[in-house]
């Protein structure tokens, strides 16, 4: 079956075949993982040509992860992958914070492709970077003597 009109790009970040002095390309569904890769990963404002396509995530960084939080990151995500990848229909966006202590959020995006039928997940790992590692017995002490 040629799936060819499910899209074709770039690689992310960009690479090289030095032996055939081409780009390397995505194709078919790798194509559309890898775009909402980008999508979930951009902030709105970095595309020069395009100020509205991201997704804003790291406006969020800091927050607790409360319930109004959760559903807060969840209509982002759904808001930008309706709005900037019209190639899917989302059906479903589920945040894993089992492992929020370590500062990760595993965000899993059930999707379908609209031409095809098929039914794919993504799962985007979220950092939450927090400074709790800060070594306080490392400080420096930035007075000179008063000897």
């Amino acid at each position: 079956m040629d799936n060819s009109f499910l899209g074709r790009g770039w690689s992310f970040p960009p690479s090289f075949d030095l032996a055939n002095g081409s780009v390397n390309m995505l194709e078919r569904e790798a194509d559309i993982a890898s775009s909402l890769e980008i999508l979930l990963g951009t902030l709105r404002g970095e595309r020069i040509m395009l100020p509205q396509y991201g997704c804003n995530l790291d406006e969020l960084l800091f927050e607790n992860l409360d319930t109004r939080m959760k559903t807060l990151m969840a209509d982002t995500i759904e808001s930008a992958i309706l709005y900037h990848e019209p190639r899917v229909e989302l059906e479903s966006v589920v945040l894993d914070d089992s492992q929020e202590l370590e500062g990760i959020v595993l965000i899993e995006i059930i999707y379908r492709v609209k031409s095809t039928n098929s039914r794919f997940n993504f799962v985007y790992p979220y950092y939450k970077l927090q400074g709790t590692d800060i070594n306080l017995t490392a400080t420096v002490n930035l007075l000179p003597d008063s000897d």
